[in-house]
């Protein structure tokens, strides 16, 4: 179980007064989906994060929080599991770094990847994945995948086969492939993204994209036709690849309608195109399954994992290689040599030590049969506690990855005003009571993914705490008389 919070060890940095140490923080570290100006002003404040435990955070000036977003949906076994801990000082006393060039490689990397060799969902034509690559976040991963969709297609004699379609509102990363296949324009602006490799295909979201009276099953048959379409305008033979996250994660954690993964598929098989699935946020566990691609029956020929591959106690992402691209690499080693791609940190033993200390967790402790159970439970608390707000337009969710989407008339599906920011001033709000939810970006959705040890009554908790601060905002919009 998670070590109870407790004050940090005395070190040379906790000597330094907290007020000094966010004056560093706003004049040292350049911090990620962060206002620049804002925050070396002091418009925006400076959290320093000092102890965690379960679910549940503390910063230096002692506020304790509830993390309903586990980080970046990625502490999947809660904070302060010191069986990881110990996992990663004894492989840094014994063998802190070398790297997998040339065939080096470590006892724990290769148990690991025989691991998820064998935990993997089927590949595409109902195969056994048969290698993993390694890098050290989600964005990498996808960089590699990117590469691995190139490499192959040269390989089989068909060089212009090289673009992916990638799906609105998708997240694929922040890199400069990742970047552009992500599918959320505040990622792109000033960014030069995305680049000409990538097309772009309707979102899966049936609240937002059915036409009147279409049911979940029709709407993924249009999706499913209007990307048919797209192919066939830019040309069977110049598409090498769709990539897209079995659940929309950042894009507003939204579950595929009924039959579009199977409906997608079909089409992808019939032009030969690759489909990478992006796991990196459903993996291990958040949907109720150890992958999302096991419970929507999804067979790809890559997947990209990261995440909760080590609940984020050390940097590593991973990508599964499919029998159908593995046996073309492997049969064109003669003519393409070596494998050029690879990272200094490439299967980095301190972070794959921490991955099969973090999957033992998983696997001894059921997580992933928790995730499915107190995900239900919490979704259904969401229902009730938001279905009668008269702003709440859906509430949706698998697993652990659950939303509630805002608007200013449910009946009309009429949007709310961007610029009243309604679901930031929530999660605002809801961070002022003590809980940490995320705004999702470009929509208005309030989005929650745990860790997955999260107990009914923290779901309750988070439950209240959301609902409540959501009447508060409306309450406070009321007073300020604005017009929804």
């Amino acid at each position: 179980m998670p070590a109870p919070i407790s004050a940090a060890s005395p070190s040379p940095i906790a000597e330094v007064p907290h007020t000094d140490l966010k004056e560093m923080d706003r004049t040292s570290v350049l911090h990620p989906s962060t206002s620049v100006a804002d925050f070396s002003t002091g418009k925006l404040p400076s959290t320093i994060v000092e102890t965690a435990s379960g679910v549940r955070i503390r910063d230096s000036e002692g506020h304790e929080l509830i993390d309903s977003f586990a980080g970046l949906y990625c502490v999947n076994i809660g904070y302060g599991r010191t069986e990881v801990a110990d996992a990663i000082a004894r492989q840094a006393h014994k063998l802190a770094y070398f790297h997998t060039y040339a065939g080096h490689s470590t006892e724990e990397l290769i148990r690991l990847s025989d691991r998820l060799i064998k935990m993997a969902p089927i590949s595409n034509g109902g195969d056994q994945f048969q290698r993993v690559f390694y890098g050290t976040s989600g964005s990498d991963a996808n960089e590699t995948q990117a590469k691995l969709v190139w490499y192959y297609h040269n390989l089989i004699g068909k060089p212009r086969k090289k673009r992916i379609v990638a799906r609105e509102r998708a997240y694929h990363g922040n890199t400069v492939m990742a970047g552009s296949m992500t599918g959320l324009n505040f990622y792109h602006n000033f960014m030069d993204l995305p680049v000409a490799a990538i097309l772009r295909t309707g979102v899966p979201h049936h609240y937002w994209g059915a036409e009147p009276g279409e049911s979940e099953e029709q709407f993924s048959g249009r999706r499913a036709a209007e990307l048919e379409a797209l192919i066939l305008r830019e040309d069977p033979d110049t598409i090498g690849a769709f990539i897209g996250e079995p659940v929309l994660g950042t894009g507003g954690l939204i579950p595929p309608p009924t039959g579009y993964w199977q409906a997608i598929q079909a089409v992808l098989r019939k032009y030969e195109i690759l489909l990478i699935a992006d796991e990196v946020i459903t993996g291990f566990g958040r949907t109720g399954r150890m992958f999302g691609s096991q419970l929507y029956d999804i067979q790809p020929d890559l997947i990209t994992l990261a995440k909760g591959l080590t609940s984020a106690y050390a940097p590593l992402s991973g990508v599964l290689v499919g029998e159908r691209v593995y046996k073309v690499m492997e049969a064109g080693s003669a003519e393409a040599g070596v494998f050029p791609h690879g990272y200094t940190y490439t299967g980095h033993p301190i972070g794959v030590a921490a991955a099969n200390a973090n999957l033992d967790i998983l696997e001894r402790e059921d997580l992933t049969t928790n995730a499915a159970n107190v995900g239900a439970y919490m979704l259904a608390g969401l229902h009730e506690a938001f279905d009668s707000l008269p702003i709440t337009g859906e509430v949706r969710g698998v697993g652990l990855m659950l939303a509630v989407e805002f608007v200013a008339d449910p009946a009309a599906k009429r949007r709310l005003d961007p610029a009243l920011k309604v679901a930031y001033r929530i999660s605002a709000r809801a961070r002022e009571n003590g809980l940490i939810t995320r705004a999702m970006p470009q929509s208005e959705a309030l989005g929650f993914a745990p860790p997955l040890v999260l107990t009914r009554a923290e779901a309750d908790q988070i439950v209240a705490i959301a609902a409540a601060s959501t009447r508060q905002v409306l309450d406070e919009l009321t007073r300020e008389s604005v017009v929804l």
